[in-house]
């Protein structure tokens, strides 16, 4: 996704949204669809366009691509969707449908609790159980509040790297603290880079959270975008990569 399209979903959210300290309210779990592992992470709201209440991204563990999931929160239960692909993606999480989002049929079927949520993953004839630990969460709407590591699975990607911002809370507020770029084949971290920040604005623009940072390709050279936060102060640093060093660094 280029910038010019999530600076302007970005100021229609800004619009929208009332005003108080902040709009992420963010779960992180660990666990399995059936005997597989994953990692999943959900991003709730009192309402974004089209009767959605929850977005997300999850993965699973061997493959390490993040999937985006959008859907609806029924008192405790949850439906969630997967996007099938960019066009689906810019229809339903970019631009956002005129129309009410219509869950049923939809993979994910969850019962959330206090420590974490169960429930089952279906489609077509196979249905698997979903199992899953709360380990990590943020909510910066009030008091500002995190638990355990936040990890954030963004939805941007290139074919050899997924990208995880690490959230926490300082004297000035909750922002990312650092970014991970992570290899998909060897599963760890092989560069992080950190911000200078001292007003906790990196990875807290009003978009999706998973939207802070963006991934589109100029000459040749993948380029990832990490959105700021800041009001009318609000911008991006972009970084592309070097082909010999593999390593991102801040555009110039």
């Amino acid at each position: 996704m280029r910038r010019g399209t999530i600076a302007a979903v970005g100021c229609l959210l800004l619009l929208s949204q009332k005003a108080f300290a902040g709009w992420y309210q963010v779960e992180n779990y660990e666990g399995s669809i059936g005997s597989n592992p994953v990692h999943l992470s959900l991003q709730k709201y009192a309402s974004f366009g089209s009767g959605i209440t929850v977005e997300g991204s999850y993965l699973y563990d061997t493959k390490q691509s993040p999937i985006a999931i959008y859907g609806k929160a029924d008192g405790s239960r949850l439906s969630l969707c997967e996007i099938a692909d960019d066009k689906e993606f810019q229809r339903v999480l970019v631009i956002g449908s005129k129309t009410s989002v219509d869950t049923t049929g939809c993979p994910f079927s969850l019962e959330i609790s206090e420590s974490g949520a169960a429930g089952s993953w279906s489609k077509g004839a196979d249905k698997f159980p979903v199992t899953l630990k709360k380990v990590a969460s943020l909510d910066d709407t009030g008091d500002l509040k995190i638990d355990g590591t936040v990890e954030i699975p963004f939805w941007a990607e290139t074919a050899r790297d997924r990208f995880a911002g690490i959230y926490a809370k300082s004297d000035a507020g909750i922002c990312m603290t650092k970014l991970q770029v992570i290899n998909k084949k060897t599963k760890k971290a092989v560069q992080e880079i950190g911000f200078d920040d001292e007003d906790c604005n990196a990875g807290m623009s009003t978009t999706p959270i998973y939207m802070n940072v963006q991934k589109w390709v100029e000459g040749g050279k993948d380029i990832i975008s990490v959105d700021f936060g800041g009001g009318k102060f609000a911008g991006a640093n972009d970084y592309v990569l070097n082909p010999k060093t593999r390593k991102y660094h801040l555009k110039k």
